[in-house]
């Protein structure tokens, strides 16, 4: 029996020294190769690679698996690493307020909208607030902090120094939001995954691996 072919969907070729393999969120395999490098080399690689692409094509499926969410009463959110469960009322002063409860003020708006609302709220104030404190603390000083409504990236640093977060990463425990905060503090000096850039990281944040790999496990539960 011959083993099932992978399909590279994209070859980009650049001035680049080496190859990479890249899956992305769709489980697309994405080569990005060396401007001469020949389509036998490239696919005996892909062969040799292939139980790590495998694997990651497995992981970005389970990824695309987002626990969808019904806005009933009782139903269970997260904010911050705790689960609470909404309900609904007259009586608040607020669209939304958090106790034991994530309650509700009824309005026009749908539950969804009126959600999304607070949670957005709620990270432009947190997340930017803690990445001023690890920006003071680490001496890596963004241009502007930004949080956008990005669905499939949590964070992102362009090449002039600006940090974008996603207001969903609102959902996630304090200690993976300081994780995805001081990983793109980093980036503002080390632009690509090195060897530095992980050195300079564990630096800061000795335990990095372990907030990493929890963020890759539970992502698809930070979705509404």
């Amino acid at each position: 029996m011959c083993m099932e072919k992978i399909k590279i969907d994209s070859i980009i070729r650049s001035n680049r020294k080496t190859i990479a393999l890249v899956v992305t969120h769709e489980a697309r395999l994405i080569v990005r190769a060396p401007i001469h490098t020949s389509e036998d080399y490239i696919n005996k690689l892909v062969d040799d690679k292939s139980i790590w692409i495998k694997r990651k094509f497995k992981e970005a499926r389970a990824k695309k698996s987002r626990v969808t969410k019904e806005f009933v009463a009782g139903e269970s959110f997260l904010y911050m690493g705790r689960s609470y469960p909404l309900r609904f009322g007259n009586n608040t002063k607020k669209p939304v307020e958090l106790s034991g409860f994530i309650t509700i003020n009824n309005s026009e708006k749908t539950t969804r909208e009126v959600l999304i609302s607070w949670y957005k709220a709620e990270a432009n104030k947190k997340i930017t607030d803690r990445c001023e404190w690890y920006s003071k603390t680490t001496g890596y000083k963004p241009v502007s902090i930004k949080i956008t409504d990005a669905q499939k990236r949590w964070r992102s640093c362009s090449q002039h120094g600006k940090l974008n977060f996603s207001w969903r990463l609102i959902m996630a425990p304090i200690e993976i939001i300081d994780y995805v905060i001081t990983h793109e503090l980093v980036h503002l000096e080390e632009k690509n995954h090195s060897k530095s850039f992980w050195n300079k990281l564990r630096t800061i944040m000795p335990d990095y691996k372990k907030r990493q790999s929890w963020l890759k496990e539970n992502e698809r539960y930070f979705s509404i």
